[in-house]
């Protein structure tokens, strides 16, 4: 009996391991949508793809992670530019060619997606990804991927991070994107999206880093924009955007870095800015009329203040000396007139901070005409 009972025990035991290692090794039908995606991709210098074999794609399948509960797929990382130890013996820098297989689609329950910095990766964003409710981080940073942004992209209630940028990416910012209200991070820089910023993206609260430089975005900058209360980092410069700047950039509590440069923006300079929470400005290379504000004082704190290329009018106000700190000013290129103020912080700026201008003098610049 005892020798019964032990074998029974044994027999259970090794039922059990076996059921175990079942249920930790990834589905069959996630091995089968990964293969069919890395199908699409060619990597014949490093060896990205030299562990994915086996059966089981969620022990030691470089990247691919795997939820611990389900033991389903819940991320693709591939980083073209890695510190990884396998990339330490390519043979020249990584290039993946090839495009992003729909097959990803069938990975239901992905939640991150990151095809980064490979240069050679083509074809369009597979618009199956609105499909996938778990997703919270797209990045696809660094490619050759055209086509648009998928039309209801709007869907992905989860998606924390959309990271698309260094593409070749067309279209419009699909209005459906004001949905993604769980949205940190957009980055959308260095493409060929046109047409305007979707009005209401001032629903996004979430959102702290814009980033839109580098497109052909049109109309004016969206009111909305300085209601999203987390925002730290906007970035629409190089750019086709029109209209004035609105005042109310000036009262954001975090707003640290604003860059409108290289626009067609118009009006005045808001005189909230100068003494607001940012400290990186660059409004440079617009068509910017008027007198710098003469509201600078104790609060005032750049890093950076870029009013360059404008057509700026008037003196530089004597309130700027009263300011905290200024580590780069530059008003070249305008219509200034008058004498440079003297003391901090125009003891430390050369005289390229002041050319081009009607009749600015006083040091650095040459002496004033008395």
């Amino acid at each position: 009996m005892d020798t019964k009972k032990s074998l029974l025990i044994l027999l259970s035991t090794v039922v059990v391991l076996l059921l175990s290692t079942a249920v930790q090794s990834c589905l069959p039908s996630d091995r089968a949508a990964l293969l069919e995606f890395r199908a699409k991709l060619k990597e014949p210098y490093i060896g990205v793809f030299n562990t994915w074999k086996g059966q089981d794609c969620c022990n030691g399948w470089y990247g691919v992670s795997c939820d611990p509960t389900t033991h389903r797929v819940a991320g693709i990382t591939l980083r073209g530019e890695s510190e990884d130890p396998i990339f330490q013996h390519a043979k020249r820098s990584g290039l993946m060619t090839g495009s992003i297989s729909p097959a990803i689609c069938k990975l239901i329950r992905l939640s991150t997606i990151i095809i980064a910095d490979w240069k050679g990766i083509s074809g369009e964003i597979p618009s199956c990804i609105e499909n996938l409710p778990f997703l919270r981080h797209i990045d696809l940073v660094g490619n050759q991927i055209s086509g648009v942004i998928p039309a209801n992209i709007g869907k992905l209630l989860r998606l924390a991070v959309l990271n698309l940028a260094d593409n070749q990416i067309t279209g419009e910012i699909p209005w459906s994107i004001t949905r993604l209200t769980s949205l940190a991070h957009l980055d959308l820089k260095n493409n060929n999206i046109s047409g305007v910023i979707p009005p209401d993206i001032g629903r996004l609260k979430m959102l702290s880093r814009v980033l839109l430089t580098g497109n052909k975005f049109s109309g004016q900058i969206p009111e909305s924009l300085t209601r999203i209360y987390r925002l730290v980092d906007l970035d629409l410069s190089l750019n086709r955007i029109t209209g004035p700047i609105p005042a109310s950039f000036g009262k954001m509590s975090v707003l640290a870095s604003l860059n409108l440069d290289g626009n067609l923006i118009s009006g005045t300079i808001p005189g909230t800015l100068m003494t607001s929470s940012i400290s990186n400005l660059n409004l440079s290379g617009n068509l910017i009329s008027g007198q710098i504000p003469n509201t600078f004082g104790p609060r005032s704190y750049f890093t950076v203040l870029d009013l360059s290329n404008n057509r700026l009018q008037g003196p530089i106000p004597a309130s700027i000396t009263t300011a905290s700190f200024i580590g780069h000013l530059d008003v070249s290129h305008n219509h200034l007139c008058g004498k440079i103020p003297t003391g901090s912080p125009f003891d430390h700026l050369d005289a390229t901070s002041f050319t081009y201008n009607t009749c600015l003098c006083g040091k650095p610049l040459g002496n004033c005409k008395k």
